[in-house]
């Protein structure tokens, strides 16, 4: 659990207190880092808790999940949002020993729901930030797959598909998933001793040609056309014929495709709050911390033009 900091407008921390019919009220503020979301046409962001049973949200009008998720071609998206009465912060205490599942965002209220203390701001504002992150799922790490080491992983597409080689799952071209290659035998994250069939100096993941037969890895299928030269056996002893220099499939036409790559992509969703006030205490700053949602994970599917 990580204890939420804030700038007080005092210099000094104090516990904050206030009094309701007698009640002396703590703030806490204890929360979890990560939150949860929900509505269809104006979007909640809440995070509970219990002992005592507490509750933080804001509400962003005419704002979606889908529109947080609308990424940039750099695969980010920001965006600073007005607390107002139309978007208000609130902070809620509640009589319940328990929070019920559909605290927010159902279309008819939880009758047993007794809310204790509700503190709300209508002021300051709301910055969500949202990075989509890529991966091939290769075996590799990306900061791996940076081969001119520029620091731009957009610009090293070995084998020219028109995918980088970090969301690329096939980096040479050869029809055979980098991942099946053999690229970190060991799982170390050292590829120094990745797979080199023909022991050219360029290990399989990135040879096109990985028994050095003289006919492109790709190319040695028999004539069912699958993109996928892993299951084209002359020899059973000795296994596939793209890892079997005596096999050479002269006769065989060559390759037209590329296969499918998945590709997987996960979005990074955060929350930092500024400027607000919940009418007993105010503060300058809150990291509201990060998006837990099962719609943060996706594939896409990608076939490359094939030369």
């Amino acid at each position: 659990m990580r204890q939420l900091f804030f700038v007080f407008l005092v210099i000094v921390f104090i516990p904050i207190n206030s009094c309701d019919d007698g009640d002396v009220i703590d703030f806490e503020l204890d929360f979890e880092d990560a939150f949860e979301a929900c509505g269809d046409s104006d979007l909640v962001f809440y995070k509970t808790k219990e002992d005592p049973s507490e509750s933080l949200s804001i509400k962003l009008t005419n704002v979606t999940l889908d529109d947080i998720l609308e990424v940039d071609s750099d695969g980010l998206f920001e965006s600073t949002y007005t607390i107002s009465s139309s978007n208000p912060l609130n902070y809620r205490i509640y009589n319940n020993a328990t929070l019920p599942s559909d605290l927010f965002c159902s279309a008819i209220p939880n009758s047993e729901i007794s809310v204790k203390q509700d503190y709300e701001s209508t002021s300051g504002s709301a910055t969500v930030t949202t990075v989509l992150t890529e991966d091939d799922n290769d075996g590799i790490s990306a900061s791996l797959e940076d081969r001119n080491g520029n620091g731009n992983l957009e610009d090293d597409d070995t084998d020219g598909d028109g995918l980088p080689d970090y969301i690329d799952a096939d980096d040479d071209g050869d029809n055979i998933l980098t991942k099946n290659e053999n690229p970190d035998p060991n799982g170390d994250g050292d590829l120094i001793d990745a797979q080199d069939t023909d022991g050219d100096g360029t290990p399989d993941y990135l040879d096109t040609d990985d028994d050095g037969d003289g006919i492109d890895t790709r190319d040695e299928e028999n004539d069912t056309q699958d993109q996928n030269p892993a299951n084209d056996i002359t020899v059973s002893e000795v296994g596939p014929d793209y890892l079997n220099k005596e096999v050479a499939n002269l006769g065989a036409p060559s390759a037209a495709a590329y296969r499918t790559h998945t590709i997987t992509q996960t979005y990074t969703v955060t929350l930092l709050v500024y400027d607000f006030d919940l009418q007993v205490i105010s503060f300058d700053v809150l990291d509201f911390g990060e998006l837990e949602d099962s719609s943060l994970s996706a594939t896409r599917t990608v076939t490359p033009d094939f030369p």
